[in-house]
């Protein structure tokens, strides 16, 4: 096992002071291996432009989409038309000049920024690690690797599920029979870079959780007591973006549902572990 992530029991000695400038330098190095893993990772993005935009951009509003199309069987499986959602192409259309440059250059650095996420946590875990004492290290080092995963977890349900139902409802949707949909490509972009990357970030719920239990700004029982509330917020996100059928809603609800209950656990566990410390002292 390399060097960097191993830890002794030798490392149960306090963090061994340095010099503030110290500190930005190491953080300074930090950063910029973590900006550089990020540029590598866009300009590999950036050269294999068919493949990002044609298999990965466009494929969640197309009818062949794997979502689109188990949904579509599933409708025809229960009787339900309202299933097969995105079952005509959506045209997109440009109307800056330099629209698709802009847009090939942002998506080549959020997919950069997606790609180099494990290394930035482990970047982050490098700069942190001589601060903390043998059990912190242990605890530390398994949130940073939860991080990255439930980080990656929360990017796919985004583009697989959130994403196609959104596109779905807000491409479908019409106040008036006499105003047509001509969707600009920006406009598109737009929505599935945030719905997913936003997913990717509501993931991370549980590991804020964390913090906040260790600093006891927040506490299980304001999780229970808001659990209603909670719910209530999840239903009607998920009767808004998707197709008014039970089940759409339901598949976009439970996993939501399941990181919130999640979040609770982490809350008890952080509160049990700090009254074990207490009788102990």
């Amino acid at each position: 096992m390399p060097e960097e992530f191993q830890v002794t029991k030798r490392d149960t000695n306090p963090e061994k002071r340095m010099p503030f400038w110290e500190h930005v330098e190491e953080l300074r190095q930090r950063l910029l291996r973590s900006l550089f893993a990020i540029l590598v990772f866009a300009v590999v993005a950036f050269l294999f432009k068919s493949f990002i935009f044609d298999f990965v951009i466009f494929r969640p509003k197309d009818p062949d989409f794997i979502t689109n199309r188990l949904l579509c069987q599933l409708g025809h499986s229960l009787h339900s038309a309202r299933l097969c959602i995105n079952s005509h192409p959506i045209e997109l259309i440009n109307i800056d000049l330099a629209g698709q440059f802009k847009a090939h250059l942002l998506v080549s650095f959020m997919i950069g920024l997606a790609l180099a996420f494990p290394y930035l946590i482990w970047q982050l875990w490098l700069f942190v690690r001589p601060a903390l004492r043998y059990s912190e290290k242990i605890s530390i080092r398994t949130i940073m690797w939860a991080a990255s995963f439930l980080f990656t977890l929360g990017l796919m349900f985004g583009y697989y599920i959130i994403s196609p139902l959104a596109i779905n409802f807000l491409s479908t949707y019409q106040i008036s029979q006499d105003l047509a949909n001509r969707i600009n490509f920006q406009s598109y972009l737009s929505v599935l870079l945030t719905l997913t990357f936003s997913s990717g970030l509501v993931f991370e719920v549980p590991i804020l959780v964390y913090f906040l239990s260790k600093a006891e700004l927040l506490t299980s029982r304001m999780m229970v007591s808001g659990r209603k509330v909670a719910i209530v917020v999840i239903l009607l996100i998920a009767a808004i973006l998707t197709p008014p059928d039970v089940f759409s809603q339901i598949l976009l609800a439970i996993p939501l549902l399941l990181l919130y209950e999640l979040s609770i656990s982490i809350a008890r566990r952080v509160e049990r572990k700090r009254e074990k410390e207490i009788q102990v002292e």
